[in-house]
């Protein structure tokens, strides 16, 4: 197991530099680097990822090992405190194979590298996968629940440095649920369909004890009508039972969510419309997201991106709040505002690049008990997937 092995320690030294599926979700495509001798060098680097490929073999046809690295160093500060850190956000190591030609088997592991103890967290995506055409695959085993817009993204492939707070408030904390799906796309239409646990969570497939959710997804390509490089219109539903013992989702009886991604040349846009019906305490929500970015050069490495955030709680303490705002004022509120402005460089698509964003978020609580908060960040860090 040679390769194996030399595989392993080059993927390592590279998130060491940086500081350290079948996705369905809206996705851009991969800006291209346009210097030959660097791109051929960091081919070459990713290609020590595919550890077999050959699609005459009737038994195996390809076996690569995936993941992610990244990190971060955040600073925020507002009229309730402040907060800073470097972060190792994300480690993930697995392996994913195609066999039989129809069918998908992934594997991939969550470490915790800045902690250590211990440095396994959790299992990700552990599912089979059979896709015997391009209008139907179905997946079964422990795999990402989609809806929402970012909730639909991949966090490799994100314009900002983190999902948005609609994502950790109307979507689920954990993105990777034990359950069965079934998706697939015919002409202008795509579709998916999922039945997953929402029971008590744990580092694998949870305890099954909490209820379940459904959800919907339902999509139609309208580029073509529009003339437009890219025009994605998606709607999704989500209805789970509302139980006390369910702690891999949030406590959303119902989701709906209106997305859309359009892009034309360097131009780029993203919306979300998004509401939900809660229980056992927590008040309804309504949220917006509107996302234009542009690529300032050519080459498309460089790109400006700019985010608003809207969520309106129908009662009080209805809304989280996102990651490091949470670090300085822990409460809930009622009314969330966020502006957000970055600026991404490519240097190798999306699976090497920097990020950075600066943001200023605006929370009100009626019942003044710690969610009150008026200040801006920054993060900035680097992003590593293969």
């Amino acid at each position: 197991m040679k390769i194996k092995a030399t595989t392993i320690c080059l993927l390592a030294l590279l998130a060491q530099q940086s500081h350290a599926g079948v996705e369905p979700a809206p996705q851009a495509p991969e800006p291209q680097v346009t210097v030959d001798s660097e791109a051929s060098l960091l081919d070459r680097i990713w290609s020590v990822a595919d550890l077999y490929k050959d699609d005459s073999n009737p038994f195996i046809q390809e076996l690569s090992l995936s993941g992610r690295q990244q990190n971060e160093y955040y600073y925020f500060d507002a009229s309730q405190g402040s907060a800073d850190g470097w972060v190792n956000r994300r480690t993930r190591i697995g392996l994913k194979g195609r066999f039989f030609q129809e069918f998908i088997l992934h594997g991939e592991v969550d470490l915790d590298l800045q902690n250590r103890n211990p440095v396994y967290n959790k299992l990700t995506d552990a599912y089979l996968q059979w896709a015997p055409s391009k209008a139907f695959a179905i997946t079964a085993g422990k795999h990402g629940a989609k809806f929402t817009l970012d909730g639909h993204t991949s966090s490799t492939r994100l314009f900002t440095m983190d999902r948005s707070n609609i994502a950790n408030n109307f979507w689920f904390p954990e993105e990777y649920v034990p359950g069965v799906s079934v998706g697939g796309s015919s002409g202008n239409w795509l579709y998916n369909a999922g039945y997953f646990s929402s029971g008590e969570a744990t580092p694998e497939f949870g305890r099954f004890n909490g209820g379940s959710f459904f959800l919907v997804n339902l999509g139609y390509n309208l580029s073509e009508a529009l003339g437009l490089d890219r025009a994605l219109l998606r709607t999704d539903f989500v209805y789970q039972d509302p139980n006390p013992g369910n702690t891999f989702t949030r406590q959303n009886e119902m989701v709906g969510s209106i997305n859309m991604v359009i892009e034309q040349g360097p131009f780029g846009l993203g919306t979300d419309l998004v509401g939900a019906k809660g229980y056992l305490g927590q008040p309804d929500l309504f949220g917006l997201q509107f996302m234009p970015s542009v690529y300032l050069n050519e080459s498309k490495t460089l790109q400006a991106v700019f985010r608003y955030l809207y969520i309106n709680s129908r009662g009080d303490r209805g809304i989280r709040f996102a990651r490091y705002e949470n670090q300085i004022a822990p409460g809930r509120g009622d009314e969330y505002n966020e502006f957000y402005l970055g600026l991404n460089y490519y240097i190798y698509g999306h699976k090497l690049k920097l990020q950075t964003g600066v943001q200023y978020t605006d929370m009100n609580d009626r019942t003044n008990t710690g969610g009150n908060y008026d200040g801006w960040g920054v993060t900035t860090g680097v992003r590593v997937s293969w």
